[in-house]
């Protein structure tokens, strides 16, 4: 299948709301074509060292602002992965043959979707990052709303969009985690006597 495409330095999982602000005479042509479709288009992460081959398929919910000047403000959420197959650069804007694809697994077990939630709290707190934002039901595979959130770099982002199953992504989040939270505890309690003159408040 033919898609248009988005190269943006994010990664966008299934299930998010992604905003945009459309400027770019191009995107602007794309843009107004999947409106007059009624379809969507792919957001690829694109960094220094290429575009990443798996991407994830923008549906647009609604336009939120239509500037006199023809930029757009507009809301987006993550639907269906694909793999890049081939790139069209005939138009203005990005164009490839893509194959979507989902997780060939039912999903993760229940302990392991709790220990990674309270992992994920606990990291959001000692970081100050606003973790009650987040509006998770543990009955349901989580890991792309923990993934999106996550304080990890691009690539790591990246490697959770590309795996095809929850719990591997799930189980590579609590590495991520277990392996971040003794420097942010240590981090938390060296503030803590620094602030209390060498003794723990």
């Amino acid at each position: 299948m033919k898609i248009s495409l988005f190269p943006l330095n994010l990664v966008l999982f299934p299930g998010l709301p992604l905003r945009l602000h459309i400027f770019e005479d191009r995107y602007r042509e794309m843009l107004g074509e999947c409106r007059e479709q009624n379809r969507g288009f792919g957001v690829v992460c694109a960094q220094p060292e290429g575009l990443a081959i798996i991407g994830c398929f923008a549906e647009i919910v609604r336009v939120l602002q239509e500037h006199s000047d023809g930029r757009l403000d507009i809301l987006c959420r993550g639907a269906d992965r694909f793999e890049i197959e081939s790139l069209d650069n005939s138009r203005s804007f990005l164009q490839a043959e893509v194959d979507f694809f989902q997780d060939e697994d039912p999903g993760a077990g229940r302990a392991l979707r709790e220990r990674c939630v309270a992992l994920h709290f606990e990291a959001a707190e000692l970081m100050d990052a606003g973790a009650s934002q987040l509006n998770l039901d543990i009955d349901r595979p989580i890991s792309f709303q923990l993934a999106s959130s996550a304080p990890c770099d691009l690539s790591l982002k990246q490697e959770l969009l590309a795996l095809r199953s929850d719990e591997e992504r799930s189980e590579r989040l609590l590495t991520f985690y277990e392996a971040m939270l003794p420097k942010l505890r240590r981090g938390v309690r060296a503030t803590k006597v620094a602030s209390g003159n060498g003794h723990v408040m």
